[in-house]
């Protein structure tokens, strides 16, 4: 089989196709030919180097992949040969609270990711794929789809009639949009572009902002929604918290995902989140019982992910590349099979 590896943290360029015998599965494992990843902005500091101390070499790297099975190992009942499937972010964490040892094992960072035409899976870290989704649909979900999962509806409890703020048009941003809407709330989305600002009015936002030119939209969300927004989606990270604690409501929460925006301003905010008492609520990925949660919910909304652009397995460092220069529109993924 082929794959791809890291050989260090050599950046886009640093990526190899190499040749490797296709795995045997073992008891309670299953053997999964993937068909299409997608990425996500980790997937590409990880291949920069920029994810950790845990990060070994050589690496397969991404985390998000789909495909069909196909072959179980011994004790394997609940899967058969054939079934498509989703492997999960954290192969340890089924279910309930984190852990430092169910979170250990993280795909394509702490152990082997899914650029590669075979993979093995424990079978208790694989979910069916929504029927109606398509191979490169059931790939965007295992980490950007859960995580807007957790931060909207498990951690941030939206109710109908509450108001979302989502930053820019990544998979995150793009994932809680829909998930908001799902559960008959208020939207409040940002990007730097106005052709992207359409797009989103699209895909549901009711109320956009350019933050380059509106350089105060927190302010300016906050007016909108009347005593603030119940919810932001954080994926800018320190540069734009303070933004999205002035758009926050007394007793709101701040969903923090992202890095994306680089360093704190020099005038942080955070005492007025005291003051306002609001939540800081880290969310990283979630678990397989998550995945499980949301996968059925998509099945019965038949809501389908957004995908950018599609990269063949042999345009992989393009794919990295078009990520990088966030030109995108939801998910960029890659057809393995």
């Amino acid at each position: 089989m082929k794959c791809y590896e890291l050989q260090g943290p050599n950046g886009i360029d640093g990526l190899a196709l190499v040749d490797k015998p296709v795995p045997e599965p073992g008891a309670g494992e299953v053997l999964v030919r993937l068909k299409a990843a997608t990425l996500n902005y980790r997937d590409l500091l990880t291949v920069k180097g920029g994810y950790g101390s845990r990060q070994k070499f050589p690496l397969v790297p991404v985390s998000d992949g789909a495909g069909v099975i196909e072959r179980i190992g011994p004790g394997v009942r609940e899967f058969a040969a054939g079934d498509r499937v989703i492997g999960s972010f954290f192969e340890s964490w089924i279910s309930g609270e984190p852990s430092e040892t169910k979170m250990r094992s993280a795909l394509g960072g702490s152990v082997d990711g899914v650029l590669t035409e075979y993979r093995i899976f424990p079978k208790h870290a694989l979910v069916r794929t929504p029927e109606h989704l398509s191979d490169t649909e059931a790939a965007a979900l295992p980490c950007a789809g859960v995580t807007a999962w957790s931060a909207v509806i498990k951690l941030g409890g939206i109710k109908p009639g509450q108001t979302v703020l989502t930053q820019g048009t990544g998979g995150v941003s793009l994932f809680a949009i829909q998930f908001a809407k799902m559960c008959g709330a208020r939207i409040i989305a940002t990007s730097s572009s106005n052709a992207k600002i359409e797009r989103l009015k699209n895909l549901g936002a009711d109320f956009t902002l350019n933050y380059k030119a509106t350089l105060d939209w927190g302010k300016r969300a906050r007016e909108w929604s009347g005593q603030g927004v119940d919810l932001v989606v954080e994926v800018g990270g320190v540069g734009t918290l303070n933004e999205s604690i002035r758009a926050t409501r007394i007793g709101g929460t701040i969903a923090f995902i992202g890095v994306l925006a680089g360093p704190p301003p020099s005038n942080s905010r955070l005492p007025l989140m005291v003051m306002q008492q609001q939540r800081l609520q880290g969310v990283t990925v979630g678990s397989v019982e998550d995945l499980q949660a949301m996968a059925n919910a998509i099945s019965a909304t038949r809501m389908k992910p957004v995908v950018d652009r599609i990269f063949s397995f042999d345009q992989v460092k393009q794919a990295f590349a078009h990520m990088e220069s966030g030109a995108h529109f939801g998910k960029v993924a890659i057809a393995i099979g």
